[in-house]
């Protein structure tokens, strides 16, 4: 199946880190939205986004993303809450929806070094951490916060964290992004140039690094607009990381 269609994926039972688990009570699962290549998937990725809804401009990236080739994949990080509820998605339940996400690629053939994790928000500080305890093969962080402050009394800071990274890690900022501070930005940057594996920290002037924002994009058409070029610039990265860790 070619294109962007939603599915559903099993979450793992308690305990278990893998998909062997066999249970006799039905699991439940986590809804699913994909989109895939018009021929055999090169591997995968998991996208993280902290939205109620799929926007146009996330559903655009994830065909992106397959038309180069990834089978790519976005749980529904919301869907235990009900609709009316803002409740943050952290912690063990989105690592559970990752988990879950990562099994049906796995499911399709793809393996397990050859998956990718991509997240904005919140979501890009879980991909990180993520990718220090999980078995894939490269990750993408976008203003990912929690840089010298831990989001949660059980997960550390990034600048902590990436001590343990165990797949190369790039992380995309903007520099006028009030929740993360360049000075803080610096300080992840230097942290990262002592981490185990490839990291790669960027930063953008004003807020032009979102990918999945491209409203934020003038409407004049001009493509040396400085936002432009930056989005662009994001874009590829992101492409590229991908393309030369999954291999």
């Amino acid at each position: 199946m070619s294109g962007i269609f939603t599915d559903s994926a099993m979450l793992r039972a308690v305990g278990d880190q893998s998909d062997q688990s066999q249970t006799d009570q039905p699991r439940a699962t986590v809804p699913l939205t994909a989109a895939a290549p018009d021929g055999p998937a090169r591997g995968g990725i998991v996208v993280l986004h902290e939205s109620r809804r799929f926007t146009d401009a996330v559903l655009d990236l994830m065909r992106l993303l397959a038309g180069e080739g990834w089978l790519t994949v976005a749980p529904h990080l919301f869907h235990r809450q009900p609709g009316d509820l803002e409740v943050e998605v952290f912690g063990d339940n989105l690592f559970a929806d990752f988990d879950a996400a990562f099994d049906w690629l796995v499911a399709r053939g793809v393996y397990a070094d050859c998956v990718g994790v991509l997240g904005f928000d919140d979501a890009g500080t879980a991909a990180l951490l993520v990718a220090t305890n999980r078995p894939v093969g490269a990750a993408v962080s976008v203003a990912a916060r929690g840089i010298v402050e831990p989001l949660r009394a059980d997960t550390p800071a990034l600048v902590d964290a990436l001590a343990s990274l165990q797949a190369p890690w790039l992380g995309l900022y903007g520099e006028d992004d009030p929740r993360t501070p360049p000075a803080h930005v610096e300080r992840l940057r230097d942290a990262s140039a002592r981490a185990p594996v490839a990291t790669h920290v960027v930063s953008y002037r004003g807020l032009a690094h979102r990918a999945d924002e491209p409203t934020q994009l003038p409407d004049n058409g001009d493509d040396d607009d400085p936002d432009v070029q930056a989005i662009m610039d994001a874009q590829r990265r992101i492409f590229d990381w991908f393309d030369g860790n999954l291999r």
